[in-house]
């Protein structure tokens, strides 16, 4: 699935394999329904702040987030955005997501 694309469970479930990469299938069983990270910013805020993710509106288009120099992507809210962004930084351009998040 492309980044840019990502959104909802399968975007969460990126964050967590980049986020997580050694054991990011142990951590996603078991933290499922808490790992919202592209909707709550007590879970994604956090990345946003250790990543230096800078985000932006662009008027009348959408969110913007940029790690300089490494990765830029876009979404419909920030959190979206930043997520996006992290992934993309983290796994390219394409993600191989379970069959049953898409």
């Amino acid at each position: 699935m492309k980044t840019s694309e990502l959104i909802g469970a399968a975007l969460d479930w990126a964050v967590t394999r980049a986020n997580f990469e050694v054991n990011y299938e142990t951590v996603w069983r078991d933290c499922r329904e808490e790992c919202n990270f592209s909707t709550e910013w007590a879970h994604g805020g956090p990345i946003i702040e250790r990543e230096k993710i800078e985000t932006w509106y662009r008027v009348g288009v959408h969110w913007i987030s940029r790690i300089p120099g490494v990765w830029e992507e876009d979404g419909p809210t920030q959190l979206v955005s930043a997520m996006r962004c992290y992934v993309g930084s983290k796994l390219g351009n394409e993600v191989d997501v379970p069959e049953e998040l898409k």
